[in-house]
């Protein structure tokens, strides 16, 4: 078989695999602003929003998740609503923002399906 068509095969499976990482990157973000949105304080007065790249974790379990439910982060909202905690892995997203004069950030873990935030800090 000719070398070239390897090649190409190649070139054809990797761009495959790029687009769809960067489809899990703008679905993650997506969620994570609406998130946003609905429970913090001051949404609209928040800038810069700088997200890193979409991780995977198993390094969770129930009660760190549930201490992150619990205390939450400085700016959003008290008493927030969950979906249930998953199993399995979960997925993380960085993102730092201004707010007035303070740069901050903040962890977003997210379901499998990238639908939900399970927790942040």
């Amino acid at each position: 078989m000719n070398p070239r068509i390897y090649i190409k095969i190649g070139i054809g499976l990797f761009n495959i695999l790029l687009f769809a990482s960067c489809g899990q990157q703008y679905k993650a973000e997506s969620t994570v602003k609406d998130f946003i949105e609905e429970n913090m304080e001051t949404a609209n007065q928040i800038s810069g929003r700088d997200f890193a790249d979409l991780g995977k974790t198993r390094h969770l379990n129930d009660s760190l998740i549930g201490a992150m439910r619990q205390n939450g982060a400085q700016g959003f909202k008290k008493n927030i609503t969950y979906p249930a905690i998953p199993q399995g892995d979960l997925y993380y997203l960085r993102m730092r923002y201004i707010s007035g004069s303070d740069t901050l950030q903040n962890t977003f873990y997210l379901n499998e399906e990238l639908t939900e935030v399970v927790a942040f800090k």
